[in-house]
């Protein structure tokens, strides 16, 4: 039997071998961090406040930018609401245009100790690199107006370069681990600290209908009761391991009454464990930011 590898396909594997260690030059887990006060799980409540910007990136309907608007006026005072009657400091990822729509809501937010974080523009980064300055510029001074500090986190795919030229000290996009992770170039210089988040732990992946711009065949509206189930189990999982976890929500999809008595059940049942702390994401960027330069 000839095993020969045909050449075609031997520089395939070489290809995707080089680029397999191009990324894992440029990503760096963290393993082994320890929390303050002895914690064994650091969970990070987050929000994208995108109301209806990104419906009217996607040129959607007026039912569906309706939608979005209802996180605006309603969803995002339920959230802060909630975190607020569970002493949870959450971190708040806004667009910079939400500062001109619904700046009350931000500062009431930033009031209550909550973290406000940078979510683009307009929900999205544009591809010229001028123009993604001026994206980030611009929402980078909307915050600072409206909340009087500037932002040091994102999500968004925004160039590590300029995030770092801009004071950044955290994204948090990449969902290429579980764990709190090194976004570096090559040579292992100018990293940025990423904080993990996945679609398994995101809201809209449950119930949003049309989500993402699918069918109604693929509708996603499923009972909160079965959801919070799924968010309990992964919960149980990650404290039984230790290490991080962070829950992506929208004001305009878990702002809606049954899922705020949902996610109110289930911090109840995370907070009966010992060992959890509910920080912001900027507390955890810069305990493990403290921790690296301590060992070093």
């Amino acid at each position: 039997m000839d095993t020969t590898i045909p050449d075609g396909l031997d520089r395939d594997i070489a290809a995707l071998k080089a680029k397999a260690a191009d990324y894992g030059a440029r990503h760096k887990v963290i393993d082994g961090i320890e929390w303050p006060n002895g914690a064994r799980l650091a969970v990070n409540f987050t929000a994208d406040f995108d109301t209806m910007l990104l419906r009217r990136l996607m040129n959607e309907p007026p039912s569906q930018l309706a939608k979005g608007e209802f996180g605006g006026r309603v969803g995002i005072w339920r959230l802060i609401e909630l975190f607020d009657s569970h002493r949870i400091k959450a971190t708040i990822f806004t667009p910079g245009r939400i500062c001109e729509l619904y700046p009350e809501s931000l500062r009431a937010a930033a009031r209550s100790g909550h973290e406000i974080a940078d979510h683009m523009w307009e929900h999205r980064v544009p591809k010229e690199p001028e123009l993604e300055r001026d994206h980030l510029e611009k929402t980078i001074a909307a915050i600072e107006k409206t909340v009087g500090r500037k932002p040091v986190g994102t999500r968004s795919n925004h160039s590590r370069e300029l995030l770092l030229e801009h004071g950044y000290i955290y994204v948090s996009e990449d969902s290429m681990d579980h764990r709190p992770n090194w976004l570096s170039a090559p040579d292992g210089s100018k990293p940025i600290l990423n904080l993990p988040f996945h679609y398994a732990i995101d809201d809209a992946m449950f119930f949003s209908f049309a989500w993402l711009g699918s069918d109604n065949s693929a509708q996603r509206m499923m009972d909160p009761d079965h959801v919070e189930e799924l968010w309990w189990r992964m919960f149980e999982q990650c404290w039984r391991d230790g290490g991080y976890m962070n829950i992506c929500m929208h004001p305009f999809v878990s702002g809606r009454a049954l899922r705020i008595a949902m996610l109110d059940r289930l911090i109840n049942r995370m907070k009966a464990l010992p060992g959890v702390w509910f920080p912001s994401c900027e507390e955890v960027a810069r305990h493990i930011i403290g921790a690296r330069k301590g060992a070093n």
